[in-house]
């Protein structure tokens, strides 16, 4: 072989390791907790990547933070979550105006929903008219009492929560936040578009009872309503009236083990609302 192919040779050697390697940068994906598996790296990263791969961007949806530790007790909101009375679901909630693809600088939604929708929590104003005339709303309920040590207990399953279902759960004085499971997790009724009357929920005898022989100023539970539907007002005139327990409804309790918890829930301070959807979440 003579001098003048070598450098040719040469040339296309180092050509086929530069393709060798580009195409062996375009397969691999990072996978960290910013990005999840199957992102391409972001051009100007500093990693070398020539064009953003955005036909396979997803976007993490978690029910779990910190390896397990933070678990999200809120639902997510779409159009065919159950909703108070309706067979239809939620329906459309959520609307574009403002949109980037029709030439506007950002996208900007709008959004129209029942405030007792989904996760949520109650006020006194809910069932009281004098109170809601007076401004006890959403804005007034206390965050000391939202945000805390919380218990998760499981109900009996055969029937609504009554004096003697409280009994039975033996929860001790000084415990102030209770999150009861009920059949209705079992029945994955937060998952079921049409609204179930058959729900489980407390009777005013078993609301009575929680009121006078315990400590408890914080109540979840995982259906649209705290109260049984057969005892919808009479249950929560007797939480509410004193001003003291804050209701919180909708809560998403599947799989969580029994025990005790750091709870924390964040209503939207909506000056004259007797309700608010709310984020809540579950620490270890």
């Amino acid at each position: 072989m003579g001098s003048g192919m070598k450098t040719p040779l040469i040339l296309l050697l180092c050509l086929e390791i530069l393709a060798f390697a580009v195409l062996s940068m375009a397969s691999t994906s990072i996978t960290n907790d910013a990005y999840p598996a199957g992102f391409g790296d972001e051009p100007g990263s500093g990693s070398g990547s020539c064009a953003s791969r955005e036909d396979v961007l997803v976007p993490p949806r978690r029910e779990l933070y910190d390896e397990g530790r933070i678990f999200d007790i809120s639902h997510k909101y779409r159009p065919d979550m159950p909703s108070w009375g309706s067979t239809e679901g939620l329906g459309q909630f959520l609307w574009l105006p403002a949109s980037m693809k029709n030439g506007s600088l950002a996208n900007n939604s709008e959004m129209k929903l029942p405030t007792h929708t989904g996760t949520h929590v109650d006020s006194p104003g809910h069932v009281f008219d004098h109170y809601f005339d007076a401004g006890f709303d959403v804005d007034t309920l206390d965050l000391a009492v939202l945000n805390g040590p919380a218990l998760l207990v499981d109900v009996p399953r055969d029937k609504n929560i009554t004096a003697d279902v409280m009994k039975g759960l033996n929860i001790p004085r000084g415990v102030r936040r209770v999150l009861f499971r009920t059949l209705n997790t079992d029945r994955r009724l937060m998952w079921k578009k049409e609204f179930d009357t058959s729900y489980v929920g407390f009777m005013k005898d078993a609301a009575k009872w929680l009121v006078e022989n315990t400590d408890i100023k914080l109540v979840g539970i995982d259906y649209l309503s705290v109260a049984a539907y057969d005892d919808l007002i009479p249950s929560h005139q007797v939480f509410l009236e004193g001003r003291e327990i804050i209701l919180v409804e909708g809560l998403k309790l599947d799989d969580i083990k029994l025990g005790i918890y750091s709870v924390h829930c964040l209503p939207l301070r909506l000056l004259g609302a007797e309700g608010s959807p709310i984020r809540c979440i579950l620490i270890k």
